[in-house]
């Protein structure tokens, strides 16, 4: 790990503003992610601003009848809270297929929506990737690729997203909330938070340089029988082949999104109209352009078989 300075931040504007005009500075909470990265030396920050002391661990009501939740509240405490257990069950039982119960104890909210790929070839600073490194080439194209994505996939890069949290995000209809540098606000649907690869895979986010996020909102409550079922290759502590997080209400409509098969949650809103004529009408619309490998064209029969699981379980 190389050298770093550090500071503690006192508000989040001032976070924002010392991340934008100190050069090669992160933010720091829970680190699951970045101390990781760090010791690797994939990630080698001269500066960290630890944002913890902001008082941004708070879940709360909001006056239409939705929540607001913390950057800062832990992934335990938000599986665990009452309202999101009862009213969005969706979100709880996708926390709880993530990592192990002491990653979740430490693990933020704004940082699992901005944890990066576990892509090997991203991990391995042998190999090329551009998304560690831009222009490099990517390994995985024409190296072993049964992890990787299916969809949404460029010639630069063909990495999934890894959280179980934004899948279930997607499926609600999230909006994120951040601080900018000068101290103005902004809110940011969630289907505008993460970017498909294209040709800069090392940008992974629309967050301006500096930008915080401070909270994400949940709208009020939608009903209907809630689900998220992860397929992987073991039981616990590993990322998704394919995960399926659903809404379904008792007219049969309703909201799908997919995880473990794109460089961001996969949510096609088109494609829910086909929801009353089964998981196959679905998925041939969520994976319309789809391009798998050899290796991991498993993942669209997969993907349609859990889903159907999934829709199964909806309807009793």
């Amino acid at each position: 790990m190389r050298a770093f300075s550090y500071t503690r931040a006192q508000s989040p504007a001032e976070a924002a503003s010392a991340a934008a005009h100190t050069d090669n500075a992160k933010f720091i909470a829970g680190g699951t992610n970045l101390l990781d990265l760090m010791k690797l030396e994939i990630e080698t920050p001269a500066h960290l601003i630890d944002v913890n002391g902001l008082a941004l661990d708070r879940i709360e009501e909001t006056p239409d009848g939705g929540l607001r939740i913390g950057a800062l509240v832990r992934n335990t405490d938000l599986a665990a809270n009452e309202r999101v257990r009862r009213d969005y069950a969706v979100l709880s039982r996708a926390l709880l297929a993530g990592a192990s119960g002491q990653l979740r104890n430490k693990a933020t909210t704004a940082g699992n929506l901005l944890q990066r790929t576990r892509c090997p070839y991203f991990y391995d600073t042998n190999l090329p990737c551009n998304k560690r490194k831009p222009g490099s080439g990517c390994a995985a194209i024409g190296g072993a690729s049964r992890q990787h994505a299916v969809v949404g996939v460029s010639e630069a890069c063909i990495a999934t997203h890894p959280s179980d949290m934004a899948v279930a995000m997607r499926a609600l209809d999230a909006t994120v909330e951040t601080v900018r540098p000068d101290g103005a606000a902004r809110t940011i649907p969630i289907a505008e938070l993460h970017r498909l690869p294209g040709d800069s895979p090392e940008i992974e986010t629309t967050l301006q340089p500096g930008e915080l996020i401070t909270a994400v909102t949940l709208p009020k409550p939608v009903g209907g029988t809630q689900a998220y079922r992860k397929v992987r290759d073991r039981a616990s502590y590993a990322f998704a082949l394919v995960s399926v997080a659903a809404i379904v209400q008792p007219d049969g409509t309703g909201r799908v999104a997919l995880g473990g098969v794109a460089h961001k949650p996969w949510r096609v809103e088109a494609a829910e109209a086909e929801l009353p004529r089964g998981a196959k009408a679905v998925t041939a619309r969520l994976f319309a352009d789809a391009k798998p490998t050899q290796d991991n064209a498993f993942k669209l029969p997969l993907a349609e078989r859990t889903l159907a699981a999934v829709l199964r379980e909806a309807r009793g």
